[in-house]
């Protein structure tokens, strides 16, 4: 049996990429182990925090790129040992909070949350 989960976009219906996704992840924890190995992600208040083992893989190769709540991390096409992921979180990444640091092969990131900003306003009842 073969098994190709569906991806909905998020102006189809929300919703349903929710189950999509959970549902994902409950197929590759149940069949696949806990994760991938060498990647590590906790969360607090403030921040995600996400633990990559990269051995081999020099700062310079490295691009990560943020946008919304999805973190891209790759290497350049000349790097020793080639790598490419995109991690969806569940909030927005504040961009310019964020760190990186690489150290003895770990990638580590700190990921912001971004705080939510309130759109509501209030109206005059005539």
């Amino acid at each position: 049996m073969f098994f190709a989960p569906v991806v909905r976009t998020r102006a189809v219906a929300p919703s349903l990429r929710s189950f999509d996704r959970n549902f994902e992840r409950f197929v590759n924890d149940a069949f696949f182990g806990n994760g991938k190995p060498g990647l590590q992600l906790e969360q607090d208040e403030k921040a995600w925090n996400l633990s990559i083992d990269m051995p081999g893989v020099a700062r310079e190769d490295l691009a990560i790129s943020i946008e919304g709540p999805v973190v891209r991390i790759e290497t350049r096409a000349e790097a020793k040992r080639p790598y490419k992921a995109a991690y969806e979180l569940a909030e927005d990444i504040d961009a310019e909070a964020s760190v990186a640091k690489l150290e003895n092969g770990v990638l580590a990131l700190s990921l912001a949350k971004k705080k939510p900003v309130s759109t509501a306003r209030t109206i005059e009842v005539k």
